[in-house]
């Protein structure tokens, strides 16, 4: 699905037809560093974002997360929360991208394992 057709009904891929057609009747309320872009209606009670390329609800800063499920709060551009000093910078979930976390003994790593200390004994259905 190529194309036209994809925006309208490949939603994993981005934000679809239907999305965007939401976004022109909402109100804009801010953007995140990864470039989604954060919406409300009129009557403030519909939050939403349009999300920067792929659909992803780890690419939600948690910030944006409080405001997007009702907090009783302005929206991070207005009023950014405070930031803790010992707080990391927000990274999303990066299981199945290249950057994600793999052990020594993972197969994309060549799978290579030290041997058991015998300290481990496999089972066998007959013992």
């Amino acid at each position: 699905m190529p194309g036209f057709l994809s925006k309208i009904f490949a939603w994993w891929r981005g934000s679809n037809f239907g999305a965007r057609l939401d976004a022109a009747s909402g109100r804009f309320v801010g953007e995140d560093q990864f470039g989604n872009r954060y919406y409300t209606r009129a009557n403030g009670k519909r939050r939403f974002v349009i999300y920067n390329g792929m659909s992803e609800a780890s690419l939600i800063p948690p910030e944006w997360h409080l405001w997007l499920h009702g907090r009783d709060m302005p929206p991070p551009s207005e009023k950014p929360l405070p930031r803790p000093r010992w707080a990391k910078p927000w990274v999303p979930n990066l299981t199945g991208t290249p950057y994600a976390h793999m052990p020594s003994g993972a197969l994309p790593k060549a799978g290579v394992r030290a041997r058991a200390t015998g300290d481990y004994e496999a089972w066998a259905p007959d013992a």
